[in-house]
């Protein structure tokens, strides 16, 4: 006999599915859940299967809803997810993330010498130069990115 166990449902907060295998751990740091409220529930689904993707992962969060900043970033590493928000317990809006053209204070230069890693206020921006696997070029210094998590703002 299998037994399943379930995910209990959120009243309002945002779901984030077919997060590729093994990520979701990655996507809650992203989320930042310690800026929730101590009594928000947050559920993780590692290792999931899914007729779309084979395995998947999942992020519940209760009473928060994404920025487009914490939205551009989740698709930096997981280009597969869909986001749904939750009101009252029904999916209210549901959407797959998609990386813009330009990302925006999202993640730091590793150029070091780059302006944006100087005392000035100027904000980070990156150029989409490739989408699979995403490959990002600064728009100051040039300097190509493609590990997003070390580098995370």
């Amino acid at each position: 006999m299998v037994r399943e166990l379930k995910i209990t449902p959120i009243k309002n907060g945002t779901v984030i599915d077919h997060i590729g295998n093994g990520l979701a751990l990655d996507v809650l740091r992203i989320v930042g859940v310690q800026t929730l409220d101590k009594d928000s529930t947050v559920s993780v689904a590692l290792h999931v299967r899914s007729g779309k993707l084979g395995w998947k992962d999942i992020l519940k969060v209760e009473n928060m809803e994404l920025s487009p900043r914490k939205v551009n970033a989740i698709a930096l590493i997981a280009p597969t997810a869909t986001i749904s928000i939750i009101r009252d317990f029904k999916v209210q809006e549901k959407r797959t993330v998609d990386l813009p053209d330009r990302i925006v204070g999202v993640l730091r230069c590793p150029n070091l010498n780059c302006i944006t890693n100087q005392p000035e206020p100027i904000e980070s921006e990156f150029t989409v130069l490739r989408r699979r696997p995403v490959l990002l070029a600064c728009a100051y210094c040039e300097r190509q990115v493609d590990d997003f998590l070390h580098h995370l703002a």
